[in-house]
């Protein structure tokens, strides 16, 4: 096979976040990148996919050991990096383990929180400018389709996104358990720091209705808030705003509780008894555990979280296994037709060849043989057809049956030579 498929990139496991914000692509930055990565030696077709966990880029083209070798350094300059920056954090994936890799990502089998849903969104988001760009080709459209397609089969066919494995998606679990919907319900949300900003969006893409941000820098609060389409509450009113909260979220704490049983059963008497949802994120705790003793009070701590997602842990490595067995199912399919794009041309340029030895030896034959009617013609049109097409059965059959093997390649080259495919020698030989 010339042709391959290479995919470099970094991720949550190799690269620490400050890295991975010194190499994503921002909006507006991608396509001229593509454009740049198509115009590497070799490369014929190309995509790039930038989240805040990865920057992958996907290339395909002659020579993939050379593509290998060179998308490390795109990548680098890219953002204006010396190479050895990059480097160590960089992973190589090349044919199948390169498509292998691609289905997992849009299955989200290697997201840090495993089925969740964003990562398809975005992969089609960026494979669609790839295309608009005309970076991405006959292979990537293929590959990337076939991708999109093991997605939705691992959603559908497994539960490996049905039950929480982060503490944030556990936190959302547990408040579908207590309220029948979401949409009605206010959360509140105190403290600004990444794992209740988290929380909150899980909670918003569940559809909380209403949304109040807390914290002690109010500047912070109406940034978050108007970030997450929220309503920004200073901290000194934190109470009055308390009685109205359905879900609170802790993620914060200080030198002592934030919030007190007594702060709680005064604003569960303003509710009339409406029950709350207290989730407490923060160590030290920012709640009183006290408070979970009140009647109509819900109170979690990151303990109680965590011992969800453990279970919850091994309830997904079953349905894991199964979405892998999907992938390398696709994966399979997609490399038999992809070893196909070398062994279809090998078969057809072998029946030119075979059909145009045939047509001259018909010429030459009846310049020997002189004028035939038109029923002898045919006959002889007929038994030289034939005589073809029994002599390429056995290799064309050949070749289709291993195609995508690992030892395909050497059925094409050994066609190609027997059969002198691409040889420009004259065919004096022949006679």
């Amino acid at each position: 096979m010339d042709r391959g498929i290479v995919l470099v990139g970094l991720n949550h496991r190799t690269a620490p976040v400050g890295l991975r914000e010194c190499v994503a692509f921002p909006n507006g930055r991608l396509e001229s990148a593509l454009v740049r990565l198509v115009e590497l030696p070799g490369v014929a077709e190309g995509a790039i996919l930038s989240t805040c966990n990865r920057v992958e880029v996907v290339a395909c083209g002659s020579d993939p050991e050379a593509i290998g070798g060179r998308l490390p350094g795109f990548l680098a300059r890219e953002h204006g990096l010396a190479a050895e920056v990059v480097a160590p954090h960089l992973y190589t994936h090349r044919d199948r383990e390169a498509v292998r890799h691609l289905f997992r990502v849009a299955a989200s089998l290697d997201s840090m929180v495993v089925g969740e849903p964003q990562i398809l969104g975005q992969l089609k988001e960026q494979y669609a400018l790839a295309a608009a760009a005309g970076a991405a080709g006959r292979v990537l459209h293929r590959c990337f389709h076939r991708a999109f397609s093991v997605a939705k089969r691992v959603r559908t066919e497994t539960a490996v996104a049905a039950r929480a494995v982060s503490v944030g998606s556990a936190a959302v679990e547990l408040a579908r358990q207590i309220f029948d919907r979401l949409g009605d319900k206010t959360a509140l949300l105190i403290g600004a720091g990444t794992i209740g900003e988290l929380t909150a969006r899980q909670l918003l893409a569940q559809g909380v209705g209403t949304l109040f941000v807390v914290n002690r820098t109010f500047e912070r609060a109406i940034d978050l808030a108007r970030e997450l389409g929220g309503l920004p509450v200073p901290f000194e009113r934190l109470g009055r705003s308390l009685p109205l909260a359905d879900l609170v979220i802790g993620a914060a704490s200080g030198e002592g509780p934030l919030l007190s049983a007594a702060a709680v059963g005064e604003a569960m008497r303003e509710r009339r008894r409406r029950p709350m949802f207290l989730i407490d994120l923060a160590v030290p705790r920012a709640f009183e555990p006290r408070i979970n003793g009140l009647d109509g009070v819900y109170l979690y701590d990151i303990d109680d979280l965590e011992a969800v997602v453990a279970d919850n842990r091994g309830a997904r490595a079953a349905e894991a296994a199964k979405a892998e067995a999907i992938v390398d199912a696709a994966v399979d399919t997609f490399w038999r037709w992809f070893a196909g794009l070398d062994v279809v041309p090998t078969i057809v340029a072998l029946r030119e060849r075979a059909e145009d030895i045939r047509q001259r030896e018909i010429a030459r034959h009846l310049r020997a043989l002189g004028p035939l009617d038109a029923r002898q013609r045919e006959a002889l049109e007929h038994l030289t057809s034939a005589i073809v097409n029994k002599l390429l059965h056995a290799p064309v059959s050949t070749l289709r049956r291993h195609q995508g093997d690992a030892g395909e390649g050497c059925y094409i080259e050994a066609a190609r030579r027997l059969f002198r495919i691409g040889d420009d020698a004259d065919d004096a030989g022949e006679d």
